[in-house]
């Protein structure tokens, strides 16, 4: 699995709100190295899916919905890229000619349980935990 970009700069940005507190994009991007354009897009998408919200005005920016605590990189990752896969194979409905009488070939059967730990270890790993080396 190749975590996008788009992927890390999310992270980047929640990271950045982990204190609680609402800032302008123009904080945000400085002081993650995130450029402006990924920061609009991303933060488009993390206020789809409740992890940030917005503020309009003067002293208006984006503040995270949540707490650190209960957001985890996977809930990050899966706002960005809904359907991240370790392998094109591991997508539901591909077509595989290695499948023999329904069954997955050894390759695909030993990249879902990777997929499986990567998810698990991501579901696990909360955004306050990666905040404290700011």
């Amino acid at each position: 699995m190749f975590l996008t970009k788009e992927c890390d700069y999310a992270i980047r940005v929640v990271r950045e709100l982990s204190d609680l507190e609402v800032k302008s994009v123009k904080t945000i991007c400085a002081n993650e190295n995130v450029p402006t354009p990924f920061a609009y897009k991303v933060l488009k998408k993390l206020e789809k899916v409740g992890i940030v919200c917005s503020y309009r005005g003067a002293k208006g920016g984006y503040k995270l919905a949540r707490t650190p605590e209960s957001i985890s990189l996977h809930d990050v990752v899966h706002a960005i890229d809904e359907n991240l896969f370790l392998s094109a194979c591991l997508q539901y409905g591909h077509k595989c000619s290695r499948n023999v009488n329904g069954h997955s070939c050894k390759v695909h059967q030993e990249l879902a349980k990777m997929q499986t730990v990567i998810i698990g270890a991501l579901m696990d790993k909360k955004i306050s935990e990666i905040s404290d080396d700011m």
